[in-house]
């Protein structure tokens, strides 16, 4: 039986976590959350050639669909998880899920693109508010001694959520139409609030001394991360023969434009007590080196899965359901090993986990790109299970750092930066994946190499900042 509750609780003092079942039901509502915020970011790709015939738009303009969703959520992450420290993560948290849960039914009834496009940037609105204070719940949720197992088990979630759109997307779409891809969310998120508002527990810690929310900084980080998400975009992902000209000079300047508010911003921020983005937390040299290994390990991830299709499709011959299958590899191998580097968390440091981890990530990598011209699936397989095995290993170990290097009261400042540190990586990943397409053949296999060279690389970088955080 489920015991309600008020959301106040014991002192921070002698609080330590849920007791089960609590924390189970209280987990529960954190996994489905989260799996259905990660899971919208990448559920309709499959389906974009048949809402743009539907909504009788051209497939250019349809990729507006993943990008309002992409930038609502990367621009209120921070101002969402400060909104958490003050209010608390409860009440964020069950916000968002409101408001994705709303979004969904307006995105399911959707008849036009301006009108689709316009629920996405709501949803997404309400993915921030999920997506920002979800491991500051964990850290409510799980006592000290099973912290790492609650990190583990949120990064297992987050890492299949990710890669599972298109699979979740295929079973949908062979058995109705595009709108019930959003329509599913109604049923999910109305259980999963119910269950959040009984079983969540509220902050322990007292609200930060200082903090209040500017408008103003909501404001300016949104045009930050926004414009040079966009910026970023234009100039970088969809680079043609024809556009090259106006998408890249498009590009410039909203990259311009971005950098610019963002200087403002973080002049600004630096003068706050408790900032939005959170410079104070950032000056904490252990949480700015997990920070750099988060980016450039979730960038060499999102570059591999791009180049992996292409040269399993074109260059290897495999058919989609072969190619997908073979891909599932990786994240299998994650859901396996994370828990593993869960029960590690506390036995060994931190950065000596990631640090292996993001080594061994790298060495599957550059293997993937050294594949013989006609290998066979047990090839393909035994090296992408190496990067699911490193990258299970590095993910939990370096988001256990993240969200408890922060002290309590700025849990949520930690949590929208591990959030927002994901995001930032896989934008970077995707914008590097389409210069090397720009100079590189993707359907010959050079350009996927190259892809996979670089993405081994970039791991290496990670692993890196890892292993400095031993110094510290």
């Amino acid at each position: 039986m489920l015991h309600t509750r008020s959301p106040a609780t014991a002192p921070a003092s002698v609080h330590d976590g849920l007791a089960t079942p609590a924390r189970y039901y209280a987990m529960a509502v954190v996994i489905l959350g989260i799996t259905m915020s990660v899971l919208d970011g990448t559920i309709v790709n499959l389906a974009l050639p048949r809402i743009a015939h539907d909504l009788h738009t051209s497939a250019a303009q349809s990729v507006w669909i993943i990008n309002a969703y992409q930038v609502a959520t990367l621009a209120l992450l921070l101002p969402c998880a400060t909104l958490g420290d003050l209010v608390g993560y409860r009440r964020v948290y069950l916000s968002g899920l409101s408001l994705f849960t709303l979004a969904s039914l307006g995105c399911a009834f959707a008849n036009s693109l301006p009108a689709l496009v316009a629920a996405r940037a709501v949803q997404g609105l309400g993915a921030a508010g999920i997506m920002s204070v979800n491991p500051a719940l964990v850290r409510l949720i799980y006592p000290k001694h099973l912290l790492g197992r609650g990190v583990a088990i949120n990064s297992v979630v987050v890492a299949a959520a990710a890669v599972a759109g298109p699979s979740a997307a295929a079973a949908i779409l062979s058995v109705a139409s595009w709108p019930w891809l959003f329509a599913v969310n109604l049923p999910l998120g109305l259980s999963v609030i119910w269950l959040g508002f009984h079983a969540l527990p509220g902050n322990i810690a007292a609200r930060p001394v200082g903090a209040r929310l500017s408008w103003l900084d909501v404001l300016l980080n949104a045009l930050m991360f926004s414009m040079v998400f966009l910026g970023a975009d234009a100039f970088g992902t969809r680079v043609n023969a024809s556009t090259a000209s106006s998408n890249g000079a498009a590009g410039v300047a909203l990259l311009a434009g971005g950098i610019a508010f963002g200087v403002l911003y973080l002049r600004r921020q630096l003068r706050q007590a408790i900032p939005i983005f959170p410079v104070d937390l950032l000056r904490i040299p252990v949480f700015a080196l997990s920070m750099c290994t988060s980016v450039a390990a979730f960038a060499a991830q999102l570059l591999a899965y791009i180049a992996l299709p292409f040269l399993l499709l074109d260059a290897y011959g495999r058919t989609p359901i072969q190619a997908g299958l073979l891909i599932t590899a990786w994240p299998l191998a994650i859901v396996v090993v994370a828990p593993l580097a869960g029960h590690l968390i506390g036995r060994y440091p931190d950065g000596l986990l990631g640090g292996i981890g993001l080594g061994i990530l790298a060495a599957g990598l550059a293997l993937l790109a050294a594949l013989p011209v006609r290998p066979e699936d047990f090839d393909i397989v035994w090296r992408l299970v190496l990067c699911g095995i490193g990258f299970g290993l590095f993910q939990s170990p370096n988001n256990h750092t993240i969200v408890t290097t922060a002290p309590m009261d700025r849990s949520g400042g930690a949590s929208g930066m591990l959030a927002t540190a994901r995001l930032t990586g896989q934008t970077l990943g995707a914008v590097m994946m389409a210069i090397v397409f720009s100079f590189a053949n993707p359907h010959d296999g050079h350009g996927p190499i190259i892809a996979l060279a670089l993405a081994a690389g970039l791991s290496a970088i990670a692993g890196t900042f890892s292993s400095l955080r031993l110094r510290h």
